[in-house]
């Protein structure tokens, strides 16, 4: 923790940085709980969230391939500012959402601001390296991680709260202001200017980012943990459902599915923690990653048996404490190993696999509940076990490769 802390106090850059992802991220969970909770009441139908929750992740692998170039190509910190700025003035546009014959604005609205989100997350993932020193990178994406699980716990808290009793709307005006609020402060960071040759543009610096993955197995093994933990999305899909109708809270779904998606907010914050503390090394962090996607898939699927939305929040809270490590455990493997000129195009690799992944799964969970009429429950074991499948694959893959050396 005092590394942590250290870490914030001394460094300006990280700091404002830090300051950016808490303010925009708050906003982020007060929009999500609020959204699919007025999908399910315009429509009442798992397979529109779903399809909500593909429009969050699929313009990603659209845009990735170019994303990455572009961040490993101009000034990170102006391609941040920008996607804030879009993003901030998008979601707006869900204030028009009034009717079943409006829902379209939503998808569209979310897929501008994730087609941003494709360009800032890359950005923002290439650039920490940039301001922090190696020794420090641990701890650094501790913090990031841990403030992304805090804002999900307090922003799905609240955000459930402030749907409830001020309507969705404050939730969705609290979202834009957000981002604006983020952009200023990354207007006010510092990064040192790269000498290092720029990624060609084009369809060249794609091919060549590509390239350098298939030279260096090893990061391609790192870059796809995350896919494999994007399993999860079915589960994610199952939380909006199990407080809808499994563990309605009064009138409203809003307040259970609050309390759902903070439960996976404070096992991430705890995982985040733990991490920090106990795998500082490289070796670590790789032998951290088979049983943690072990673990979080067993987790997941009690949830078939929970009884109340307690014990099923307990559940989430444990799953997402591992799931924390293969995030953190993921980012800080490839900081350390991927050169600067191609981190962008990695990071963006990485991103394209996990929407991919992700929609996939909560797609193909939808389906299931709508027209196959499967139990919820029988789902959440299913999901759950499917991430034993990336766990017994990263084991396989350690025998044949070995650790990747630390640049």
């Amino acid at each position: 923790m005092y590394a942590l802390l250290t870490l914030i106090r001394s460094n300006r850059n990280f700091r404002l940085l830090w300051f950016g992802q808490i303010v925009s991220q708050l906003g982020d969970w007060f929009n999500v709980v609020a959204l699919f909770a007025l999908l399910f009441e315009l429509t009442g139908s798992a397979t529109a969230v779903a399809a909500l929750m593909v429009m969050q992740m699929l313009p990603v692998a659209l845009v990735g391939p170019m994303a990455g170039v572009v961040v490993d190509r101009f000034d990170r910190r102006r391609i941040m500012i920008a996607a804030d700025v879009i993003r901030g003035l998008a979601v707006l546009g869900l204030l028009l959402v009034r009717t079943p014959e409006t829902v379209w604005i939503a998808y569209v609205v979310t897929a501008v601001m994730v087609t941003c989100s494709g360009f800032f997350e890359p950005a923002r993932s290439a650039t920490v390296p940039s301001i922090v020193p190696h020794e420090q990178l641990v701890a650094a994406n501790a913090i990031s991680t841990g403030t992304w699980s805090a804002m999900l716990a307090i922003g799905a808290a609240l955000g459930g709260g402030v749907a409830a009793w001020l309507g969705r709307d404050a939730a969705f005006l609290i979202n834009a202001a957000s981002f604006f609020t983020s952009a200023l402060f990354l207007q006010r960071m510092r990064v040192p200017i790269s000498t290092e040759a720029r990624a060609a543009l084009g369809l060249r610096g794609v091919l060549d980012g590509l390239a350098y993955m298939r030279s260096h197995s090893a990061v391609a093994r790192i870059a796809l943990v995350k896919g494999g933990w994007a399993i999860v999305g079915g589960a994610l899909l199952l939380l909006t459902v199990f407080g809808d109708r499994i563990f309605r809270i009064g009138d409203s779904s809003d307040a259970g599915i609050g309390i759902l998606f903070a439960a996976r907010g404070v096992g991430a914050l705890a995982g985040s923690l733990i991490v920090s503390v106990t795998a500082a090394r490289r070796g670590n962090l790789i032998r951290l990653i088979a049983p943690a996607y072990f673990i979080a898939g067993a987790c997941y699927a009690t949830l078939a048996i929970a009884p109340t939305i307690w014990l099923a929040a307990a559940a989430v809270v444990a799953s997402h404490v591992f799931g924390s490590i293969l995030w953190v455990s993921s980012n800080v493997l490839l900081q350390m190993q991927v050169p600067n000129e191609f981190r962008g195009r990695v990071f963006s690799a990485e991103l394209i696999v996990l929407a991919i992944v992700q929609s996939g799964v909560a797609y193909a969970t939808a389906f299931a509940l709508d027209q196959w009429h499967m139990d919820p429950r029988v789902l959440a074991a299913i999901v759950g076990f499917g991430l034993w499948l990336p766990g017994l694959a990263w084991k396989l893959g350690q025998r044949k490769d070995t650790e990747p050396d630390v640049r």
